[in-house]
């Protein structure tokens, strides 16, 4: 978009061409003129516009994973966004990574290739204070990475890479491994310098320590499926895609969910000096008869009603009717 003139330029505009100060056929000749822009060859974008936007979606929504899994796993506050999606040659990312860090090579099956999980160090070393007890504090001197913390952050980081499974499900179904961790970008060459990668950046906070975390992808990783990258596929796939399976997956965890039952066999009431006065072989009376139904309570809240009896030498509870109207204990 051009630049947009004030009214004070535009006045002075109009004043230039009124008193000849600027030539009205050269000015229009320079606005015929095709506007030309520079193109470097040697860093050709191979991800448009339309795939930048489609990564977008899908690391916002490994953004709320990956938010949430650590969340739980560290219990502390984590908050990861993604900061900026965008389309580099492949030594602008290794230059700007620092030393030592944590580089996860992934091997990013079945897609031919491995893409770069980068970790900044400070969130690396506050995700090991936190894993080992502490409060999630960060180094304030960088240093290289012992063995134990790697086989930490390695752990760590093949629960957070299975999370990368859902988001991209809509295109592949993605199968990431975690081949091998490197703390210095010299050692990790998987394409040329000059070749297109896409670059994920996530602004990431865990506790008090404030970081970035980095997905740096290849296009000859994903160029069997650019032409899937689409936010038109992406939003096509999402409104035909049946939701038959989800149902299903709900349906098969909640008949799994374990609710306590209670059947509630009468009520009476005493006064506080009776219940003082208690011993072992008194009889309480209470508001039900012996053949009479009793409530069955469903997490606190009375569903049925039913009978007791034994069944196999086992106190049991004979459901015989629905409560229409679910109430409370008090009412």
């Amino acid at each position: 978009m051009g630049d947009i003139l004030s009214q004070n330029e535009i006045d002075e505009l109009l004043k230039a061409l009124n008193t000849g100060e600027i030539d009205v056929q050269e000015f229009q000749k320079a606005s015929s003129e095709k506007k030309i822009r520079n193109h470097d060859f040697r860093r050709p974008s191979k991800f448009s516009k339309d795939h930048i936007k489609t990564l977008t979606l899908i690391h916002e929504n490994y953004a709320r994973l990956l938010t949430n899994f650590l969340t739980g796993y560290l219990r502390t506050l984590v908050q990861i966004d993604v900061m900026a999606v965008e389309a580099l040659p492949y030594s602008d990312f290794s230059n700007s990574v620092p030393t030592p860090a944590i580089l996860a090579i992934v091997d990013f099956m079945p897609l031919q290739g491995s893409i770069i999980f980068e970790i900044a160090p400070n969130i690396a070393f506050a995700l090991i204070d936190r894993i080992l007890g502490g409060r999630g504090y960060s180094i304030s001197k960088a240093r290289e990475f012992t063995e134990i913390e790697l086989a930490i952050i390695e752990r760590v980081l093949n629960q957070i890479l299975n999370l990368m499974k859902e988001p991209w499900n809509s295109f592949i179904e993605l199968r990431p491994k975690l081949e091998r961790i490197e703390s210095n970008a010299q050692f990790v060459q998987l394409v040329s310098e000059n070749e297109t990668v896409a670059l994920v950046t996530f602004n990431t906070k865990v506790g008090e320590v404030e970081g970035l975390l980095n997905i740096c992808i290849p296009y000859v990783v994903v160029e069997s499926i650019v032409p899937k990258l689409s936010t038109k596929y992406w939003f096509s796939f999402i409104g035909k895609e049946p939701h038959t399976n989800m149902s299903n997956v709900l349906g098969s965890r909640i008949e799994n969910t374990v609710v306590p039952i209670r059947a509630i066999l009468g009520k009476s009431e005493i006064t506080v000096g009776d219940f003082l006065e208690l011993e072992v072989g008194d009889v309480l009376p209470l508001n039900t008869n012996v053949d009479g139904e009793i409530e069955i309570l469903v997490e606190n809240i009375p569903k049925f009603y039913g009978k007791a009896g034994i069944k196999k030498k086992r106190s049991a509870v004979k459901i015989t009717r629905l409560i229409e109207k679910e109430v409370g204990l008090d009412e």
